[in-house]
């Protein structure tokens, strides 16, 4: 009996349209205006900002030329090893001598290089086509080293020309001296087999480790000079590491691709 009472009393009372409406504090006005403000900014990036995205794959320092395996030519049994890993050799240099049914026979190498591992021992005994050595196709002690990046081969087409590269090298403390800098120097668009890999680098267990989740894409990388630092190239950091860097060091690669517009991704 009570609310009906004040309902009549309400119906009964003149509407009160003399007195201002208040639609919002200006607490509210404020919060509207940032919200407001927020979305703005927000539409234009969508349209017309873009995403960095990257790509991380292992990586391994070389010489741009790359290095060859080395094998015997003949069937037979090492007696002399004639080079020492490390050494750098001119063309038809010999490496060891073989002693076969025929006669001794003395391997060299195919091209001048250096070095970097030697597979046969004296008195082993070698067949025909057996990988004895790996030499790296390196002329010049001062030639400029470069990273291979063994990217997944779906990724290779969102590579653009001269991409930034940070290259963390496995010899290297990253939280002390950070990651080497570098660009990219070229694509190539085939996949390649853990065959060619393994011909390249002179290591075949390489080329199995960088083709156990598919065939990859060979990405060449220009490392970024700095004279003032001990490596002579420039890192994330002011100075880099105290010493130089070597061939065939293994490192992990992280490329830049092609920045991704947010609003494709907004969009049907």
């Amino acid at each position: 009996m009570q609310f009906r009472q004040q309902a009549l009393a309400k119906l009964q009372s003149p509407e009160e349209l003399d007195l201002p409406v208040r639609f919002a504090r200006p607490q509210g006005w404020l919060v509207l205006s940032v919200t407001v403000i927020v979305m703005a900014a927000a539409s234009v990036w969508a349209v017309t900002g873009s995403v960095a995205s990257t790509v991380s794959a292992p990586a391994i320092l070389t010489h741009g030329q790359g290095s060859y395996i080395l094998q015997s030519p003949v069937a037979g049994q090492v007696t002399a090893i004639l080079a020492e890993e490390g050494e750098r050799l001119p063309a038809n240099s010999p490496v060891l001598k073989v002693r076969t049914s025929e006669g001794d026979t003395v391997v060299r190498t195919i091209a001048a290089g250096r070095l970097t591992a030697l597979a046969a021992t004296i008195g082993q005994i070698i067949s025909t086509g057996a990988n004895v050595a790996a030499v790296e196709k390196v002329a010049r002690a001062k030639d400029p080293l470069y990273a291979t990046v063994y990217v997944p081969a779906e990724n290779a087409a969102s590579i653009p020309a001269n991409a930034a590269v940070d290259l963390t090298v496995q010899s290297v403390p990253t939280q002390e001296y950070g990651v080497l800098r570098g660009h990219v120097k070229s694509v190539d668009r085939s996949a390649q087999s853990a065959q060619q890999i393994a011909a390249f680098l002179g290591d075949s267990q390489l080329g199995e480790q960088f083709t156990k989740d598919g065939r990859p894409v060979a990405v060449l990388v220009r490392l970024d000079k700095k004279k003032s630092t001990k490596s002579g190239y420039k890192w994330s950091s002011a100075d880099g590491p105290p010493f130089a860097l070597t061939s065939m060091t293994a490192a992990e690669g992280q490329i830049r691709l092609d920045d991704q517009r947010p609003v494709d991704w907004l969009l049907p």
